[in-house]
């Protein structure tokens, strides 16, 4: 996962972040964690701290510490949208897919521009066995993406197999 630099926080705790983002893009949790542990304690609930340490959790994967991020995340920093996509997918991965897309149906409104919101709506829809609803997701999320990506993305997504004529479609 790539991750924007962010120029806010100050040194030494931007090079800690820098650290642990490169100990994720190598695959390597506990480096990464051993990084964001020396964080100072007034920086550790920085969203984008906070969103390395959730894909540090992912990865592992400990879905339920991942979620414990997420959760944290979507209530210090709710107008972020990957804290309410990475909470919905954390409870997916935790085989609680109906709750995810309750999560992330309680805030599609607030994040207009995200296509991962409606794609994200689409995977559990499809898991759901609501293909219809499936259908309308990747439509609006091939609206905001386009069509090529969603396309990419679909076809790897074991999520989307119910759908996956519909999304070879999408132009």
């Amino acid at each position: 996962m790539s991750f924007e630099k962010d120029q806010t926080l100050p040194p030494p705790d931007s090079f800690y972040l820098s650290g642990a983002m490169g100990w994720v893009d190598l695959g390597l949790a506990r480096e990464a964690l051993a990084e964001l542990g020396q964080i100072s304690p007034a920086h550790r609930r920085h969203p984008l701290v906070m969103q390395v340490t959730w894909t540090v959790w992912a990865g592992i994967p400990d879905w339920d510490e991942a979620l414990a991020i997420a959760a944290e995340l979507t209530r210090d920093h709710p107008a972020a949208s990957f804290g309410w996509i990475h909470a919905s997918y954390s409870l997916h991965e935790l085989k609680k897919t109906r709750e995810a897309l309750e999560n992330l149906l309680a805030v599609v409104e607030r994040f207009p521009r995200e296509y991962l919101v409606p794609y994200n709506l689409a995977c559990y829809c499809a898991q759901l066995d609501d293909l219809s609803s499936a259908k309308g997701w990747l439509k609006k999320a091939s609206a905001l993406a386009g069509p090529a990506k969603i396309r990419e993305m679909g076809r790897e997504d074991p999520d989307l197999v119910p759908v996956i004529d519909y999304i070879e479609s999408l132009h």
